[in-house]
């Protein structure tokens, strides 16, 4: 089954449990493409005008290939051990790497310094506690950055504006990195601040077109063209960066 899945025209694939998102971009071509990449990314590319209805239709009648696919790649991704947030784990930001030292204190405190993050806790051996602070600091940088890079398209870019300017939240987000509501807000996933800041761009860029076209239409990606020329460049990075 398909369903909606955000207002700029994503959708989701459901089987069971298993959830695969998609979106649909039209381009100039004849026929409907379909293909499931190595990282699972499932890419659709229908001809310019073409019915989404039928369009859809196509996707359902090709689902069992498409979970097959699906699961084939599924196998090959590494199993991630959890984090201990102890001194010399990798942490990054903007897409750089900086060592983790962890330091007992009676403030709780992180801060980023040269090439390590370092952070004060009340209890080394708490990881939970250890986890809050890093996601918290995070989180605070993510909302600071992303206002002053959507703030700097908005100026450089006329294109991008429309009369009032779009309230920005942060919320987690397990398959995107980034969407626009029907309001024209647009919402980032806060993970998106690991990535680096070319790529924080690309998606800003991005959802800011959406506020405009509220799909992946040749219209949709005119508006990107002119907004941001090597877009496809920062998109492949994007999809190839691992945090």
């Amino acid at each position: 089954m398909i369903e909606g899945d955000q207002a700029e025209g994503g959708y989701l694939l459901n089987y069971g449990d298993l959830q695969v998102p998609f979106e649909i971009e039209y381009r100039a071509r004849k026929t409907l493409a379909i293909t499931v990449h190595p990282d699972q990314r499932l890419e659709i590319v229908a001809p310019e005008g073409s019915d989404e209805e039928r369009v859809l239709e196509r996707i359902e009648k090709r689902q069992s290939w498409i979970l097959k696919q699906w699961r084939y790649f599924d196998q090959f991704k590494p199993a991630l051990p959890p984090r201990k947030y102890v001194s010399g784990e990798t942490c990054v930001y903007l897409g750089r790497q900086y060592r983790l030292k962890v330091h007992e204190a009676s403030d709780d405190d992180v801060k980023l310094v040269g090439r390590f993050l370092h952070l004060w806790t009340g209890d080394k051996e708490d990881r939970d506690r250890k986890s809050r602070q890093i996601e918290e600091w995070y989180r605070s940088h993510a909302e600071k950055l992303f206002a002053i890079r959507m703030a700097l398209w908005l100026e450089r870019s006329p294109s991008l504006r429309r009369d009032e300017v779009p309230r920005l939240g942060l919320r987690k987000m397990p398959n995107r990195w980034g969407s626009c509501t029907k309001a024209g807000n647009i919402l980032l996933n806060p993970e998106l601040v690991k990535t680096p800041i070319h790529c924080v761009d690309y998606v800003i860029v991005h959802e800011l077109c959406h506020r405009h076209v509220h799909n992946h239409s040749a219209e949709f990606y005119r508006l990107l063209n002119r907004c941001l020329p090597d877009w496809e460049k920062r998109k492949a990075r994007l999809e190839s960066f691992c945090g």
